[in-house]
């Protein structure tokens, strides 16, 4: 079996899971998380012209708060299209 080097977290992880710390999930609570999934699939593209200046401020927000510029803009859309 070929193997691989793994990063720290990934060790973490392959660790809990042979500790036994992962169960599977039922059929239905599967089924729950993969609608879950879909729901926020992200299947259209825009194209929108803005302010460079209002770009910026985004991009320093979400600097901030430690995510891609383009997901923050897509949480902020989510939010107010709710």
């Amino acid at each position: 079996m070929k193997r691989f080097k793994l990063t720290k977290s990934e060790q973490a992880i392959e660790n809990a899971l042979l500790r036994g710390e992962y169960v599977p999930l039922s059929p239905k609570e599967t089924r729950r998380v993969a609608d879950a999934i879909a729901a926020h699939r992200k299947n259209a593209v825009i194209s929108l012209r803005i302010n460079s200046q209002d770009l910026t401020h985004l991009k320093e927000k979400a600097k901030k708060l430690g995510v891609p510029y383009q997901t923050f803009i897509t949480e902020i859309l989510h939010h107010h299209a709710q």
